[in-house]
């Protein structure tokens, strides 16, 4: 889902706000609330309500709360839903824009992109994925995956005409792995690191996600915060070759650093006692709190840090970069990946 950031230059007010961390806002993708006032506050809107607004007109009633209406000035108010508007008919048309682009791509290049680097010329997409890191992706172990990763993927494949081969990799491999295996994407939460752009160019951001822990239920809030965890008696447990490993063995020197070889697995050794906390992406920590009743997942809102999640893309290949990132644009924009999102954690 896309956002237009609006200033009002008039109004005055103290109540908080949330500044969005990046340019793409939507229930899943978490806010720091800070204090500013009117005049540089940032507001933002969903597509549906932009869409709502233009069959409307500017008499529509905006999406704001009653008492944020009330300590802003009228005027303001009335300039901000005119602005709005405005932006709302500006997203439609690149939204269509982008989508006809991509349509009419597909027909142009032919189904193996015509790259310097490209593998030999085949018609299948080549996805790797580790497949163990739902919502984003998994697999049942006899090929079929699923997750939201996996639904962008499927999509666009669809609309290139392409049948998809989906190829498993591990975390700990999947730098030699990516080139070795002659994949065309890479999918499955995989954030944009900097190591990884030796091996590959990263698509557009879909997503910001970060840091925090899983623990049982009747530890409460002992594993709260990095300080708690990063004592010499608490057993961590992390996945083997992500995010995850790097953010323990930098953050938690003083602890028992288990490394475990898969992500699925894992949460077995959390459940039985065998280890006290894991650290992981707070849209995981969602899901996986759902299949594990007797697990909570700490603060998902306010998590450690914050990064992006992208789709890695083979080297040097600008007209499929160009079409993935025209299909992501387009998913965002009209509402796609919020609905995967909705789908897998409510």
């Amino acid at each position: 889902m896309s956002e237009e950031t609006i200033t009002t230059a008039d109004a005055t007010c103290d109540s908080p706000s949330s500044e969005p961390l990046t340019n793409l806002q939507s229930p899943y993708r978490w806010a720091k609330p800070t204090a500013v006032p009117c005049s540089a506050e940032r507001l933002s809107i969903s597509l549906p309500e932009r869409e709502q607004e233009l069959q409307l007109g500017v008499s529509a009633q905006p999406p704001y709360p009653s008492n944020r209406m009330r300590q802003c000035e009228s005027g303001s108010l009335a300039k901000m839903l005119g602005q709005r508007v405005f932006a709302a008919a500006r997203l439609r048309r690149i939204a269509a824009f982008v989508i006809g682009s991509t349509a009419l791509a597909s027909t142009a290049v032919p189904a193996a992109a015509q790259e310097p680097d490209a593998p030999a010329v085949t018609n299948e997409l080549r996805v790797c994925t580790p497949g163990d890191y739902p919502p984003y992706s998994v697999t049942d172990g006899a090929g079929e995956y699923r997750g939201i990763d996996i639904e962008l993927i499927r999509g666009f494949a669809d609309l290139m005409r392409r049948p998809v081969a989906f190829v498993p990799v591990t975390w700990a491999t999947l730098a030699t792995d990516f080139a070795s295996k002659q994949c065309d994407v890479a999918v499955g939460g995989i954030s944009d690191l900097p190591a990884r752009r030796t091996f590959a160019d990263f698509s557009i951001s879909y997503g910001t996600d970060g840091k925090t822990p899983i623990t049982r239920r009747a530890n409460g809030a002992d594993y709260s915060t990095i300080e708690q965890i990063n004592q010499p008696d608490v057993r961590v447990i992390a996945n083997r070759g992500g995010t995850n490993e790097t953010f323990a063995r930098a953050n938690f020197p003083d602890a028992q650093l288990t490394l475990w070889p898969d992500n699925l697995t894992l949460f077995d050794e959390l459940e039985q006692g065998r280890a006290d906390v894991f650290v992981t992406d707070a849209v995981e920590g969602r899901y996986r709190v759902r299949e594990h009743p007797g697990l909570q997942v700490m603060h998902p809102q306010s998590p450690f840090d914050s990064f992006q999640k992208v789709l890695l893309l083979r080297k040097n290949a600008p007209a499929l970069a160009a079409l993935v990132n025209a299909w992501l644009v387009a998913q965002l924009a009209t509402g796609g990946v919020d609905r995967a999102f909705a789908e897998w954690i409510g």
